[in-house]
């Protein structure tokens, strides 16, 4: 069983900042990659950022130079830094991993979510 768990919503104005925490925990081996989803009302959701094991990092081009994906891999952990943000970044932000649990099995686990609004 694998959990994750993300922190760090809230309400913010326009360019403000947030950082996001996304906590992994259970039978844990290693993680594999690790993604930040978000979806806003109406819309489906949608890939913002992905981190490999080894610190490769991809980005939506909407958030690209805006928001920094990052990872501490001692403590099964990944964060999302978000600066500059604009009221169309308002979304449930989910995390995403994938994770070799220790019987050899690679599961992938889904957070249930954080929110974030973007004031105008």
């Amino acid at each position: 069983q694998v959990q994750l768990v993300e922190s760090g919503g809230g309400l913010v104005q326009a360019g403000g900042s947030l950082r996001l925490s996304c906590a992994a925990s259970g039978t844990i081996f290693s993680i594999n990659a690790m993604y930040w989803y978000r979806q806003a009302p109406g819309k489906q959701r949608e890939l913002v950022a992905s981190i490999t094991s080894g610190g490769s990092t991809n980005y939506a081009e909407s958030v690209k130079g805006r928001f920094i994906i990052s990872r501490d891999n001692a403590k099964n952990t990944m964060y999302l830094q978000m600066n500059s943000l604009k009221p169309e970044d308002t979304a449930v932000y989910y995390c995403n991993a994938d994770v070799l649990v220790v019987a050899g099995i690679l599961v992938n686990a889904w957070g249930q979510g954080t929110q974030v609004t973007v004031s105008s």
